[in-house]
């Protein structure tokens, strides 16, 4: 074992902890010694996936949750996974939203490190999710799916020349001040005053603009010395290159003056509009104004169907090369049901975006699972996986709710119709202990009725996010800091009911496994180990002795 894990092991131990001579649970060549979260009472209590009786529970296992980081630091929180756990799930941490930059660069770098190490301590990962809705690789995918560039051609719009306007009142848009059509160097032209009050005048007007189209005005203009004025191009304020954005040009000289710009948001109504300074008075000859149109276009759904397919083969094989075959059960795909738009009647369907590339959207809804198995699984074969061991599971919360699960197995079954690879699903749990007897009779009856359905499906099954929060009589969330020892034993007694409803409702060759969502206390009493106020020490509460007697049986 590294000697730096077991002096930091060593240390987390000491102070408060009582090192017992119980020979802890050994993962080849990993062994915390001495467990590093025990006291008085329950110190000769051994690690609590030692109580699991192997023979008659071939397929149980018992994981909980951590965060990469967390694991890979291999201190306190590894230490009490690894031997008290078979198996760490990281969430979403190993989703390709935290992996994949926005170019579709994948950073495997912290996978890697966690793999090595559980390779070498002979230990077991529940993977991640391959796809899902949230967590993805949303920048990489916009950008797989942006519309396509192309070549456009200039569009000739309006032109306005002042000389064939006659001199008088100026028949456009003053929106300030004063402008007229006068006489001017031999010609007739648009003069914009600059006192008493400094014009906005609009010089050419009256044509569509569509947003996504760069225009170009151009304009001839000249003072009588040297002037600065504002731009704005139907809505849009357009900075020039002088100071504080403004566009200047010498006196006693025509100049040409080209903007290009787009319109703003939500207007329609094109125009020009000259802001001008107290400086000068500005004189305008000819204004012309074109476009070139849009110069991309949306993908077709040939090529989105192409692009997407691409993304997944790209990110499946770089999730399976790091894996190279060691981590055998995934979920697949992660909450696929929404929660409230129907296909028919009772039957909810799967969610879907027009703001976000969904997986399922490009693949088709029936057509999801076994694209995305199809491609994990020759990708897990390819390097180095053993397909006899793979197994994918269906994860999704809610499954209480008889709707939801019923529409989960309406999908389930047309994904396997289609030949997709399901082995189980992973019922996500969210579950409350309650004071008040009638609501938790009712607790129990909805999680035995998950239960029943769960097998009744035939899948493997397995039970994620074991956590249970304390409500007392008057409804309300009991935190951490406060519960008594009387409610931490309710609350430890209930875990141990699910427990045992789990491993005697679910088959034995069904059974996938219990994973614990967290394993010390949150602000929620959900931990085996409470927390120490002022130590942080982790120490062992009912809740251990509850998970141990209720996997040896008892």
């Amino acid at each position: 074992m590294n000697k730096n894990l077991r002096n930091s092991l060593l240390m987390l131990a000491a102070g408060a902890f009582v090192v017992s001579c119980a020979d802890y649970n050994e993962t080849d060549n990993f062994k915390a010694d001495p467990d590093p979260t025990f006291v008085e009472p329950y110190k000769d209590l051994a690690a609590v996936k030692s109580y699991i009786d192997r023979a008659t529970y071939p397929n149980l296992t018992l994981g909980t949750t951590l965060k990469v980081t967390d694991f890979n630091k291999q201190e306190l929180a590894h230490a009490a996974a690894v031997t008290n756990f078979d198996n760490v799930a990281f969430g979403t941490t190993l989703m390709s939203g935290t992996i994949v930059n926005a170019k579709g660069v994948m950073n495997f770098l912290s996978m890697s490190d966690l793999l090595d190490h559980v390779e070498e301590i002979g230990y077991d990962v529940y993977g991640s999710p391959i796809v899902a809705n949230a967590n993805q690789a949303d920048d990489w995918l916009n950008l797989l799916t942006a519309p396509i560039e192309i070549q456009v051609d200039y569009v000739e719009g309006k032109t306005v020349n002042f000389n064939d306007m006659a001199v008088g009142a100026y028949d456009g848009t003053i929106e300030k001040g004063k402008a007229s059509i006068v006489k001017y160097d031999n010609q007739n032209v648009l003069q914009i005053s600059a006192t008493p009050t400094p014009g906005q005048v609009r010089i050419i007007e009256g044509f569509d603009v569509d947003p996504l189209a760069k225009f170009t005005t151009t304009f001839w203009a000249r003072a009588d010395k040297d002037a600065s004025f504002d731009v704005n191009f139907s809505g849009t304020k357009v900075a020039g290159s002088g100071p504080n954005g403004k566009w200047t040009f010498k006196k006693d000289k025509w100049t040409k003056v080209v903007v290009e710009a787009q319109s703003a948001e939500g207007v329609t109504e094109g125009y020009l509009r000259i802001d001008n300074s107290r400086s000068a008075v500005l004189y305008i000859q000819k204004v012309q104004v074109g476009y070139y149109p849009d110069n991309h276009r949306s993908q077709t759904a040939e090529e989105k169907s192409d692009t997407i397919n691409y993304a997944l083969n790209a990110w499946c094989e770089g999730l399976m090369k790091i894996n190279d075959g060691r981590i055998k059960s995934f979920d697949l795909i992660d909450e696929p049901i929404d929660v409230k738009a129907e296909i028919e009647e009772g039957i909810l369907d799967l969610k879907h975006s027009t703001e976000k590339i969904f997986w399922q959207d490009i693949l088709g809804s029936e057509n999801y699972a076994p694209a995305v198995s199809k491609v994990a699984s020759a990708a897990f074969e390819k390097y180095e996986g053993n397909p006899a061991e793979l197994k994918f599971f269906i994860s999704e919360t809610g499954l209480e709710d008889a709707k939801k699960f019923n529409s989960l197995m309406y999908w389930i079954n047309i994904w396997d119709a289609k030949g997709a690879k399901i082995d189980g699903i992973n019922a996500k749990l969210n579950l409350a202990y309650s004071e008040d007897a009638a609501t938790q009779e009712a607790n129990k009856a909805s999680l035995d009725n998950l239960l029943d359905n769960l097998k009744s499906t035939g899948k493997l099954i397995r039970l994620s996010n074991l956590d249970i929060k304390y409500i007392n009589a008057d409804g309300v969330s009991v935190l951490a800091s406060n519960i008594t020892d009387e409610q931490r034993q309710k609350l430890a007694d209930y875990y141990g009911y699910v427990i045992k409803s789990y491993m005697t409702k679910i088959p034995n060759d069904k059974q996938a496994g219990l994973c614990k969502g967290n394993m010390s206390d949150t602000s929620d009493p959900v931990g085996l180990w409470s927390v120490d106020s002022k130590s942080k020490d982790w120490v062992r509460n009912a809740t251990y002795e509850a998970f141990c007697k209720a996997l040896g049986g008892n």
